[in-house]
């Protein structure tokens, strides 16, 4: 983590009118902004296949309906593109509608493209949270519900943005000539899948000078943070097979090898006594981490007392640095079902993830050769293919990463922060493929209480406003550029 002074200054003294019309039209419609988060948190957009997409498709119209309203936008549109792999077929399959929008830029200023996801995570069990998952609930300066920080908030800090630097360009009869363009998708949790064929499809629409991904966290409520590096991910399947048929355990148990005995002690392979992972061929990378010791690893995370923190060295270096592997889940009869049967197969999905600059597929076939070489008592191992993501590094050199610095620094009266994010967005790497000479800067609403993915999911929300107020004042500035 490094601190930044503010950014480039330049356009903050030429244009403070805008600033401080910009300042009071974050303030005057915060309400009304929070107002709309809470709408959109309402609708049950879980983008997974076994749920509805009629609440996907809602989620998309009421948020170009806020686009339009704007009055800003040349286009706004709804738009759907085949998953990759379909794209060949006489019926190629569609992913979940997103939501595009472009203005276009004005006597020789950037384009800025902004980036989020409308799509949610499921809820899960209604009794792990507080309050009903879809039922937005205000509470000790939070706002609970699922979507309410991922990623709605940051389609809205998007929308707030907009709208705040349309009206202090009106109140000060100015017109806008910064290009702006929108994607909102409408599967990001559920792999991105149409991801690349939909830049491709509409690459006009959203080329850009600089693109903010506003899908990150911030390092706390305090402290705004740039997130700088991403690891990348794979997930996979695997069979382990010790039978040709289920058995008696009394009959045979102690002699026969069944396949949960082999699953779990192949499993344990991966790991080294303490916990750090034992791979061969999974790298580590370099990055500077700042002081953060287990207190608060143990307050942010929930680690139960006398449950100890796994791997070594530095505690950041552990989760934006080093590979990680996690088992999601195992197909074997639940408790409820258990007979006294030696089972004869087992599945599990393994999800790792993987330190920047290693390549995804080169650390898919480093844990193959690794489960297939320790595989026990001869166990028959078989992997259905894997799904990765590309790690992110960001260029930190380039004038948008400097106007956002002071951005952040002056909406939230603190120094910003360079991070590292243990998480993947494996979908970065796709936008650098298609907008190469593009500055790619990852914001975001979140904090470390924020609980993303999980029960009582919730939004700081004075952080929310100083990360909305942080953006509009950015793309004030980008606009201002060169006047």
């Amino acid at each position: 983590m490094t601190e930044h002074d503010g950014g480039a200054g330049g356009a903050a003294a030429g244009d403070g009118g805008i600033e401080s019309g910009v300042r009071a039209a974050v303030a005057d419609q915060f309400g009304a902004t929070m107002a709309d988060l809470e709408r959109l948190v309402r609708i049950p957009s879980v983008s997974w296949p076994a749920f509805d997409p009629a609440h996907v498709a809602a989620s998309a119209e009421a948020i170009a309906d806020l686009l339009r309203d704007t009055g800003v936008f040349d286009v706004v549109d709804i738009r759907r593109a085949p998953i990759a792999g379909t794209e060949g077929a006489d019926a190629p399959e569609l992913g979940q509608p997103a939501v595009v929008a472009r203005r276009e830029p004005r006597n020789g200023r950037p384009t800025v493209l902004l980036y989020a996801h409308h799509d949610v995570q499921p809820p899960g069990k209604d009794e792990d949270w507080d309050t009903p998952p879809f039922e937005p609930t205000e509470r000790n300066g939070r706002l609970y519900g699922r979507g309410a920080a991922d990623d709605k908030a940051g389609v809205m800090a998007h929308i707030g943005a907009i709208r705040a630097l349309a009206a202090a360009a009106e109140a000060a009869g100015h017109e806008l000539d910064l290009g702006i363009a929108l994607f909102i998708e409408g599967e990001e949790e559920w792999a991105s899948q149409s991801f690349g064929n939909f830049l491709r499809e509409n690459r006009d629409l959203l080329s850009a000078d600089a693109i903010i991904v506003a899908d990150s966290s911030n390092w706390d409520i305090e402290t705004p943070a740039l997130t700088v590096a991403l690891r990348g991910a794979v997930a996979f399947n695997m069979t382990v097979r010790t039978l040709d048929h289920a058995l008696h355990s009394g009959m045979h148990g102690g002699a026969v090898p069944d396949a949960m005995l082999a699953a779990v002690r192949l499993l344990d392979t991966l790991w080294a006594p303490d916990g750090s992972v034992a791979v061969e061929g999974l790298v580590e990378a370099e990055i500077d981490t700042p002081e953060y010791d287990e207190a608060r690893l143990r307050e942010e995370s929930g680690l139960l007392d006398g449950v100890s923190a796994i791997g070594t060295g530095e505690i950041l270096s552990r989760v934006w640095a080093k590979p990680a592997i996690t088992v999601t889940g195992i197909d074997a009869p639940d408790v409820a079902n258990a007979s006294n049967t030696l089972i004869p197969a087992v599945r599990v999905r393994i999800s790792a993830r993987i330190a920047p600059g290693q390549d995804p597929e080169a650390a898919f076939d480093a844990l193959r050769r690794h489960l297939e070489a320790h595989a026990p008592y001869g166990a028959r191992v078989s992997f259905e293919s894997g799904d990765t993501g590309q790690a992110f590094q960001v260029d930190t050199s380039g004038w948008a990463v400097a106007e956002v610095r002071g951005a952040m620094a002056d909406a939230w009266e603190k120094q910003p922060v360079d991070i590292g994010v243990g998480g993947s967005i494996p979908f970065i790497a796709e936008l650098v493929d298609e907008f190469p000479a593009a500055q790619i800067l990852v914001t975001g609403v979140e904090d470390p209480d924020g609980r993303a993915h999980s029960p009582n999911e919730s939004l700081h929300i004075e952080s929310f406003r100083k990360s909305l107020l942080t953006e509009a004042l950015f793309l004030a500035r980008v606009d201002a550029r060169g006047r």
